[in-house]
């Protein structure tokens, strides 16, 4: 679903500029969404956002109340076909995830709760009069209604904490130090799920709560038209672009589109000026689709070299000073993508109990990497820093699969850490 994320990673495309990267977490399948919403969408640079009034929705405390209410409503004609045979599936998938994790406060009445609130915002983003329209830069929406907490609650459940894993704690700290003395700093990370936004803030909200909560995503045209994304999407800080791979999708909307994208990247160079700034992109261009023939694990995606250039510009022509790390996530088994790119809007989406990892690599030295390509030739330097990142993201997404799977493969508690089992679990409430 919208972290992110998330779709959050693709190529940004506009008549002169190269490309983008990941997508928040968002439920089920969608019906598609009409392409007067998608020119709405385009023709509005923003909207305030949802209000905060209770719905009956808010009340719900167990499943006999949360299907009564559905019901109530596909009678009433207030609660579309599409959206309830969706929510259905969704539903029983999101309680046996839930359920099987057993986490402190796991129950149906618990799932019932959170599918509610699930309802009621996607809901309010199928109406034209509530519906949120992002701008090229989103903030994250925290009033009058939580979205940043109500994604965190929505994937909290679905992770196995016990089992996750921080990689390199010392690197998060160079990092936030580096944030805190005005520089910027971009992390060029494969993309697996829709879940990463969540998964990267929930993994670092009791050691860096500053990097989980003010970290920007490079987020797709999907995260903003798929009503069951947008309220996880309206949590996250986003630029917003669209892909390369959607860009032609609606042939009349392409140059509003490409518009857009001009003035997202403004947005973005105007950011790293003002310095401080933490972004995440992931340059494959979508999620990860390559699987591994032994294992059948989803694999990190080659980077587009384009996207890649495209970050290391901008922030060298800010005023600050940039950090350019590579940025492995392990995250597919909660919500593994269709393993096709999919056009129409509305996937149908897996959701399992899973463990979750991200790692920080080694800071890029952009000047060793360029030394020796000839400065003229620009496709040669672009191609060689893309690949000195994607080399690292895949060496540290292997290593860390590893020490997912067996504590033994940790390095003595340093390389790979779970700095959350030191508090007392969060309960599912």
């Amino acid at each position: 679903m919208a972290a992110t994320a998330a779709r959050s990673a693709t190529a940004v495309h506009t008549a002169a500029v190269p490309r983008r990267a990941p997508r928040p977490a968002a439920p089920a399948a969608a019906a598609a969404v009409p392409r007067r919403q998608q020119r709405r969408a385009l023709r509005v640079s923003a909207t305030a956002a949802p209000p905060a009034t209770a719905s009956p929705f808010a009340a719900v405390q167990n499943e006999e109340q949360l299907f009564r209410l559905l019901k109530a409503g596909a009678s009433k004609g207030t609660v579309p076909p599409s959206i309830i045979a969706a929510f259905d599936e969704l539903y029983g998938n999101y309680k046996a995830a839930v359920l099987q994790g057993a986490s402190p406060g796991a129950s149906p009445d618990f799932v019932a709760k959170v599918m509610a609130s699930v309802c009621e915002r996607v809901l309010l983003e199928l109406s034209p009069a509530t519906s949120y329209t992002f701008p090229s830069y989103h903030a994250s929406i925290k009033e009058p209604y939580n979205y940043f907490l109500f994604g965190q609650r929505y994937i909290r459940g679905l992770i196995d904490f016990k089992n996750s894993v921080l990689g390199h704690a010392d690197t998060f700290k160079q990092i936030n130090k580096q944030l805190v003395a005005g520089e910027n700093v971009i992390l060029i990370a494969n993309h697996q799920s829709e879940a990463d936004p969540a998964a990267f803030a929930l993994l670092l909200e009791k050691c860096f709560p500053k990097l989980a909560e003010e970290v920007i995503y490079v987020a797709g045209d999907r995260v903003v038209t798929d009503a069951l994304c947008k309220p996880f999407s309206m949590g996250r800080n986003l630029f917003c672009v669209h892909s390369k791979k959607h860009i032609d999708d609606v042939p009349e909307l392409k140059a509003e589109k490409q518009a857009m994208n001009r003035r997202t990247l403004k947005a973005m160079q105007t950011a790293l000026n003002e310095g401080g700034k933490l972004l995440w992109i992931a340059p494959s261009g979508g999620r990860d689709r390559t699987i591994d023939p032994v294992t059948d694990d989803f694999m990190p995606d080659p980077f587009d070299p384009s996207a890649v250039e495209l970050m290391r510009a901008l922030s060298a022509k800010a005023k600050p000073a940039a950090h350019i790390y590579p940025f492995a996530m392990f995250s597919y088994g909660i919500m593994p993508p269709p393993r096709v790119v999919e056009k129409e809007i509305g996937e149908k989406r897996v959701i399992g109990f899973s463990p979750v990892g991200i790692a920080a690599c080694p800071e890029l030295d952009v000047d060793a990497i360029l030394a020796g390509v000839p400065a003229e030739d620009k496709e040669a330097r672009q191609a060689a820093l893309a690949e000195a990142a994607f080399k690292a993201v895949q060496a540290e997404y292997d290593t860390m699969r590893a020490a997912i799977r067996d504590p033994a493969q940790r390095g003595e508690g340093k390389a790979y850490t779970q700095p959350w089992l030191a508090f007392p679990p969060v309960t599912l409430e």
